[in-house]
């Protein structure tokens, strides 16, 4: 048989506020994983492995979660890589199922955060971080900021030394996410903002405001991935969609010897997996419709268009400017509202990707929905580091 790899089933909660809502994080595994489980209409017993990531929880958080779904004994891996711990799960998966391991999967995400900034947990340790904070302090002056808005306003000031990028462009991509996520029913924030209301909002770290920066969120999404024998098996062909190619990539040593923060912000991990995820997938750019990109801040959406081939070096803002990053446009880019408005739980952003794609493939997108989709890229990146690339096709 082959080892062509399916999405079959999706499912995510709506992404809240922290503290907001009662409840904890088996309550949100058990709403995302029984929604995936519904939508292939499979029973858990068919799930022969189970990736679960978070970032925030104890040991073994992963078989408590799912154990919401059933208890069956099987393999339960728990996954943490920051921010792109989601995507990782669902990388994982992929592969047990495309090497033969295994003929059906799960991916489950979740995340219970805290209000306010991202902080350090443990402080009697080194910071997974400070080798990038060593190389990026010498470029741009840091005045106890939070660490991650710091990080990506720095590298947009960089793409604006280099390459003439404005702050209006940077603004723009926060005024299209919240316009966007107005449809998204799973969005933390529906709310539609003017562009001078973006721009007006308290400045975080320049060119950086409020309304262009990701907040922290509660919320869980999740992802069945199987093989085409079982797909064929259980007749599963009318809600598949093929992952096409994927690529996971870690820092080089261009991180820490680039100079650059926009290297340090993994622009060229996300190169690199981007180029590996088209080349299997026998795609590229101009073959994609919808994206779903990593904007934990506008810069970040910004430099991520040239690292996914959707803009040359240095021209990310010429297609903030053209609108060919909406509807309209070349490409629909985070049709969800993105991190910026959907939120950002972080071991369940990547999945939420993934479900949005896979309801944007068959059509079930609603409002949001996106004419002609044949393509659709994911991207998600966690500093310190991991950038995950999925390319996504209808089932044929």
């Amino acid at each position: 048989m082959s080892n062509r790899t399916f999405v079959v089933g999706v499912g995510m909660t709506k992404f809240e506020k922290p503290g907001s809502k009662e409840w904890d994080y088996p309550d949100m595994a058990r709403e995302a994983g029984t929604k995936a489980l519904a939508d292939s209409g499979l029973s858990y017993d068919k799930i022969e492995q189970a990736y679960v990531g978070y970032v925030y929880g104890e040991s073994t958080s992963g078989q408590r979660a799912v154990y919401e779904l059933g208890i069956t004994g099987i393999p339960v891996i728990n996954v943490n890589n920051n921010c792109s711990t989601g995507s990782t799960a669902l990388f994982l998966a992929r592969q047990a199922v495309k090497s033969g391991t295994v003929d059906c999967a799960l991916a489950l995400g979740f995340e219970k955060m805290q209000k306010g900034s991202l902080g350090s947990t443990y402080e009697d340790r080194e910071q997974p971080m400070l080798n990038h904070l060593k190389e990026l302090f010498p470029l741009f002056e840091w005045q106890g900021e939070p660490i991650a808005p710091y990080m990506f306003g720095a590298a947009g000031r960089e793409h604006m030394r280099k390459y003439g990028t404005t702050a209006d462009q940077f603004a723009k991509i926060g005024w299209k996410n919240h316009k966007h996520s107005v449809n998204n029913p799973y969005a933390q924030f529906q709310d539609e903002y003017s562009l001078d209301d973006i721009k007006a909002a308290r400045v975080v770290y320049e060119p950086l405001t409020k309304l262009q920066c990701s907040p922290t969120s509660d919320g869980s999404g999740a992802a069945i991935i199987a093989s085409e024998r079982f797909v064929d098996e259980h007749d599963l062909w009318d809600r598949a969609v093929e992952i096409a190619g994927q690529s996971m990539v870690t820092d080089t040593r261009d991180t820490f010897t680039d100079k650059s923060a926009i290297t340090l912000v993994g622009a060229k991990m996300s190169k690199l997996a981007a180029r590996r995820a088209y080349d299997e997938a026998g795609m590229d750019a101009s073959d994609i419709q919808v994206v779903e990109l990593h904007d934990c801040f506008s810069t970040n959406e910004l430099l991520t268009y040239e690292a996914l081939g959707l803009a040359a070096e240095g021209e990310g803002g010429k297609l903030v400017d053209s609108g060919d990053n909406t509807y309209g446009g070349r490409w629909v880019v985070n049709p969800s509202g993105g991190l910026i408005s959907k939120g950002h739980p972080l071991g369940a952003t990547g999945l939420a990707q993934c479900s949005e794609l896979t309801w944007q493939l068959r059509g079930q997108a609603d409002k949001r929905q996106v004419e002609n989709v044949t393509g659709a890229l994911q991207h998600n990146i966690g500093l310190g580091g991991a950038a995950v690339v999925t390319v996504y096709k209808p089932a044929r």
